[in-house]
C-alpha cells in the first residue's frame, strides 16, 4: 500500500502522536547520545544501532573483514551499542564474531539476533550455534524471525529467560502480509519484550497499528529496513536536503531519514546497515543532535514527497 500525507497526517491523529514526542527517553543535547528507554526493563540504549542483513556476509576474506572491523569501531566510537543479526544473513554472524574478537571499544555491546529454523531441539541448535559464532556468554535479545514457528521458540525463550541465558525475548517481521498475525501476538502475549518491524518516511503503514500498540503493551520497537532497502537514496539522489534541515542537525540525507524514525515515541531503535565507515559515520550523526517535534515531522514527510 502507497501511504500518502493525508494518510500519514490521519494515522498521527488516531495514535495521538499525543505520544508526546519529548520527554520519552531521549536525549537531545548535541554531546550526548539520544538514548530510548527499554519499557519493560527501563534500561536504555543509543537510538540507533546497526543491522548486518547482507552487508557482513562476507564468509571468510580477510580484506572484507578488516573493512568490518572498522565498521564495528567506528559504531562503538561514534556511541553505538545494538548489533543485530540473524542465522538468515548467511556468514553474517560468523563475520560479526570474527570482528568482535579483533576489537577493543565493545564494552557497551547489546547483542541482538533470532531464531530461525522450526522445531524446538532445531531452535535450541541453532541458538547455541550462534552464541558460539558470536563469541559471546548470553544474548541481550534473541527475537523470532519473521514469526517462523513462534509457539515453540517462544516456550523456550521463556525458559532460557528465566535461567538468564537472555535478557529480553523479540519478534519480528519485514513483510507487512504478516503485520496482522504480528498484531494478534502483541495483544496476547505478554512475554515479549521487542518487536521489530519496518518502518520508515516511505513506508508509514507502521503508524497505523503497530506503533500505537507497541507503547500501549510497553513493547521495545527495533525498526528494520530504515532506509528502504537503499531506495530512499535511489529516490532522493541529486536532490538537495531542505534549508531547515539544520534545524535538526541533519547534514545528509542518512540523518534526514533516521532522525524522522527515531523521532516517533514509540521507537526504541532504528537498524540501518552498511558495509562502509563513511556510511557509518554519516548514520551515527543521526544520534546527535536535535530531533523533529510533531509538526516538523509533517513537514519532512511532505517535503520528501515533494522530491519523489
Amino acid at each position: 500500500m502507497t501511504w500518502t500525507r493525508r494518510r500519514f497526517l490521519h494515522s498521527l491523529a488516531a495514535s495521538g502522536a499525543a505520544l508526546l514526542f519529548s520527554g520519552y527517553g531521549f536525549t537531545k543535547t548535541a554531546s550526548s547520545p539520544i538514548t530510548r528507554l527499554i519499557p519493560k526493563s527501563g534500561k536504555s540504549i543509543p537510538a540507533i544501532g546497526m543491522g548486518s542483513w547482507k552487508t557482513f556476509a562476507v564468509g571468510g576474506e580477510p580484506a572484507e573483514i578488516a573493512i568490518r572491523v572498522k565498521v564495528l569501531e567506528t559504531f562503538f566510537n561514534h556511541g553505538g551499542n545494538l548489533i543485530d543479526s540473524s542465522p538468515m544473513y548467511g556468514t553474517s554472524e560468523e563475520v560479526i564474531g570474527e570482528c568482535l574478537g579483533k576489537i577493543k571499544n565493545k564494552e557497551q555491546l547489546f547483542s541482538a539476533t533470532k531464531v530461525w529454523t522450526t522445531g524446538w531441539q532445531q531452535g535450541m541448535r541453532q541458538m547455541e550455534r550462534s552464541k558460539a559464532l558470536w563469541g559471546i556468554k548470553a544474548f541481550d535479545l534473541m527475537q523470532i524471525h519473521n514469526l517462523l514457528d513462534w509457539q515453540i521458540h517462544l516456550e523456550t525463550l521463556k525458559a532460557w529467560k528465566a535461567e538468564g541465558r537472555i535478557r529480553y525475548i523479540g519478534i519480528t517481521t519485514s513483510h507487512g502480509r504478516r503485520h496482522k498475525e504480528l498484531i494478534h501476538i502483541m495483544k496476547t502475549i505478554d512475554a515479549l519484550d521487542f518487536v521489530q518491524f519496518t518502518y520508515n518516511i516511505e513506508d508509514l503503514e507502521a503508524e497505523q497499528a503497530l506503533l500505537p500498540l507497541a507503547a500501549e503493551r510497553g513493547l521495545g520497537v527495533i525498526v528494520n529496513r530504515p532506509f528502504q532497502r537503499a531506495g530512499l537514496f535511489a529516490t532522493t539522489k541529486g536532490k538537495p536536503l531542505p534549508t531547515w534541515a539544520k534545524e535538526i542537525d541533519c547534514q545528509n540525507w542518512a540523518q534526514f531519514f533516521l532522525k524522522f524514525i527515531i523521532s516517533h515515541p514509540a521507537v526504541t531503535c532504528a537498524i540501518p546497515a552498511t558495509s562502509r565507515v563513511d556510511h557509518m559515520i554519516e548514520n551515527m550523526g543521526a544520534l546527535y543532535g536535535r530531533l523533529p517535534d510533531a509538526l516538523m515531522r509533517k513537514k519532512m514527510v511532505a517535503y520528501y514527497e515533494s522530491v519523489v
